[in-house]
């Protein structure tokens, strides 16, 4: 089959943040994988860092991780999860990519005699990367979501790029905007979407769609109204009221015709839908509004007062939750409530418990504190990363006696460094990119092992984000005590899983989280949600 044009579909929002673009995005992008188009994500975000690698997840929410050691949006991890599929970091395009790349022209003198500005170059510059990534993925449609929302100042230029490419490209945009409804007067109100629509105008732009994120679904009066200012048909007037779950969305827009609408507006071949990927898709929405079982998860993590620092963990549970026909109730508990003298009663009737990743001191003891209670009191456990150190930390404390073992990284004058840096992070000075990135595979140990039964293979492979790493110096010590190595990295080198032995407690120093989709959920979620099953069933004992 010879290769097509890419298509393109440009996502805008207006009003303000926070609405959802990267799950709307997501969602016509599996509408369209529904058809089984080669459709792939681009994202743009305004700020000035090369990638979101440095970035407090308190200001950013979570930065995830790609198979190619990339540390991009977080939206980039509802791509996945909507498409299962790995992508690529070329697919996020940041204002400090941009900017480091007319420079380094510059320098270079590509633009020898011109004085190098917005537009031309810029705006060029942005083309030529979205027909890079198009050719290179032989992509039938490109979905860009543009961070932000239009009217700021750093995303202009890449909007202005943008309807310059549509000069040359069959490009649909469609705006996301917010319709509000005011309890007092008693009905929605479009003076806010009216706005947004004005400065799309003024940029250039026509949107042929305008999504309406609402609270309750759009009222018959207030499409035709939105029709009416927007200078479209009232059927590209598109609802997007709340739903129980996110991964309804592409459904509830195909009953509005939105899929069949975009094909024919982008001109691509008719094909019918992949009726067994569209079952799966349903089967798995339905698990998870009309579960059988509900479990409830504990996080204690050091971030929780913004969620969206563990939107990841978040959604394996809700994946495991779906492959576990059972709802899970995730009880987010902030680390620091649990240091010395705290009240642990709050962890008495939890099925589960997890602590996820994290960096620095703060809370550290808190997250000890609970993992030994989940221990002693047999609660299914899981730790994620700095969950496995803590893990480590935990139990040479109070099963081996090591008075004061730590991580090198919070008490470097301590006996028991039983958590150290790692040889390859020695001497690195600059903190963007030069982490443990990126997927690498590992080799699980024994098959009478948590891992295995979970996996089904004696070799995985998870995504990494960390300095830290198990010392094994003191391996031989913790194991004769109890706490079993079920997994090394490929040569053997490196602790990648531990567990308790006699009960359900395992730990990696990878990011499962990372990799999990809807369709295809993490395995050591799913092994911790049936566990949890079962102690609720049993009632907890």
């Amino acid at each position: 089959m010879s290769f097509m044009p890419t298509k393109y579909i440009v996502v805008l929002g207006s009003l303000m943040s926070g609405l959802g673009k990267g799950v709307v995005t997501s969602s016509i992008l599996k509408m369209l994988d529904f058809y089984d188009y080669n459709v792939y994500p681009v994202k743009f975000d305004g700020y000035l860092n090369y990638d979101c690698g440095t970035m407090n997840p308190y200001r950013h929410g979570e930065v995830f991780v790609l198979d190619d050691k990339s540390e991009v949006d977080m939206d980039f991890g509802i791509y996945e999860r909507f498409l299962d599929k790995s992508l690529t970091g070329d697919l996020s395009i940041t204002g400090g990519k941009l900017f480091s790349s007319v420079i380094d022209k510059e320098r270079k003198g590509d633009y020898l005699g011109e004085d190098v500005q917005i537009i031309p170059h810029l705006t060029r510059e942005i083309g030529e990367k979205v027909e890079e990534i198009a050719e290179r993925n032989k992509a039938d449609v490109l979905i860009i979501e543009v961070g932000g929302t239009v009217g700021d100042i750093e995303n202009s230029y890449f909007i202005e790029a943008m309807r310059q490419f549509s000069i040359y490209h069959e490009v649909v945009f469609i705006n996301l905007t917010y319709v509000p409804s005011i309890d007092v007067v008693g009905e929605q109100k479009t003076k806010p979407a009216q706005i947004g629509f004005r400065l799309l105008l003024q940029a250039g732009i026509m949107p042929r769609y305008v999504i309406c994120r609402s609270e309750a679904e759009l009222l018959e009066k207030t499409r035709k109204k939105l029709a009416l200012f927007a200078n479209l048909g009232i059927e590209r007037i598109i609802d997007d009221s709340d739903r129980k779950t996110l991964y309804e969305l592409p459904l509830h827009l195909m009953k509005q015709d939105l899929d069949k609408m975009l094909i024919k507006d982008l001109g691509l071949e008719d094909r019918r839908i992949n009726e067994a990927k569209l079952l799966q898709w349903k089967e798995k929405v339905d698990r998870i509004i009309k579960p059988k079982g509900k479990v409830t998860i504990a996080i204690v993590g050091k971030y929780t007062g913004l969620k969206d620092s563990y939107a990841s963990v978040k959604e394996a549970l809700i994946h495991a939750g779906a492959q576990n026909d059972s709802e899970v109730d995730i009880r987010w508990m902030e680390s620091e409530d649990f240091e010395e003298g705290s009240d642990y009663s709050k962890l008495s009737d939890v099925d589960g418990l997890i602590v996820p990743g994290g960096f620095g001191k703060r809370g550290t003891e808190g997250m000890i504190n609970a993992i030994r209670y989940a221990r002693e009191n047999r609660i299914p456990y899981l730790g994620i990363c700095f969950g496995m150190q803590m893990m480590v930390v935990e139990f040479a404390r109070n099963v081996c006696k090591m008075d004061g073992a730590n991580s090198q990284e919070f008490d470097p004058d301590s006996k028991y460094q039983v958590i150290h840096l790692l040889d390859s992070q020695k001497g690195v000075r600059e903190k963007g990119g030069t982490m443990r990135l990126g997927a690498e595979r590992c080799l699980l140990v024994g098959e009478d092992t948590i891992a295995y039964r979970s996996y089904r293979s004696n070799g995985v492979e998870e995504r990494h984000r960390h300095r830290y790493e198990y010392n094994n110096a003191y391996r031989s010590a913790l194991e004769g005590a109890g706490l079993r190595t079920t997994g090394l990295t490929s040569d053997k080198k490196l602790v990648e899983f531990v567990e308790w032995t006699g009960q359900f407690g395992v730990a990696t120093q990878g990011h499962p989280e990372l990799k999990s989709r809807l369709v295809a959920p993490a395995p050591l979620f799913v092994s911790l949600v049936g566990a949890a099953l079962v102690r609720h069933q049993e009632g907890r004992k």
